[in-house]
């Protein structure tokens, strides 16, 4: 029997940046295995269009032994695990992607739904998260630039099947990242690595979501 398959995702660095703290905590867990899963790691380019071909093409290669997809991505500001809510069909970028596309309100997918939400137990894995003491939280919004771009794509290319959970989470900055940005949050990648690892575990135990509050008031 084929061993099942997690596909975990990261971007190359963009605006400015040497490093993505997301491909690095992707790679960090890649040839893994977790509660008999394989993790697989892929590195996107920061570019509307081919991000998205790329992970679809590593979806296709890995076939049906795919059972979880979590695609990640750097936030700057952000101090916590963010787990993305729902991906959006907007293209609408404040700056310039690797390739130079500054795509503005134009659709991830022409005709596809106005969003999606991520089929993965958010609320359960930040709970575990945040009980094992690592800052966690759901987030209501993955933006408009590659990161919302990647996560909606995945949504759609897996939307009406229930074999593959999949979504989306926006990590902070790394601590070197930070200390050229002073007043920005940051956590470490060893952090990181132990939060995705109980993360990941979660999802693949977790069938039905906790129902409790993640919402915002603003």
């Amino acid at each position: 029997m084929e061993k099942p398959v997690i596909l975990l995702t990261g971007f190359d660095p963009f605006g400015g940046e040497t490093v993505n703290p997301s491909w690095l905590l992707a790679q960090a867990l890649h040839g893994e295995s977790l509660d008999g899963a394989r993790i697989v790691a892929r590195r996107l380019p920061c570019e509307f269009g081919a991000a998205r071909t790329q992970l679809l093409q590593a979806m296709d290669e890995l076939g049906s032994a795919l059972v979880l997809v979590l695609a990640l991505g750097q936030a700057s500001g952000r101090a916590e695990l963010s787990l993305e809510r729902v991906a959006i069909n907007i293209d609408d970028a404040r700056m310039a992607d690797n390739a130079g596309a500054q795509p503005v309100d134009q659709a991830v997918v022409a005709g596809g739904p106005a969003a999606y939400f991520s089929s993965l137990p958010i609320k359960a894995m930040v709970a575990a998260l945040r009980e094992a003491g690592l800052p966690a939280g759901v987030s209501q919004t993955a933006g408009t630039f590659v990161c919302n771009h990647v996560f909606y794509g995945l949504q759609h290319a897996l939307a009406g099947q229930h074999r593959v959970r999949s979504g989306f989470m926006h990590i902070p900055l790394l601590p070197e990242q930070a200390a050229a940005k002073p007043g920005l949050p940051s956590m470490s990648l060893a952090t990181m690595v132990e939060g995705l690892r109980l993360a990941l575990r979660v999802a693949l135990r977790t069938e039905v979501d906790l129902l409790q509050t993640g919402g915002t008031i603003s």
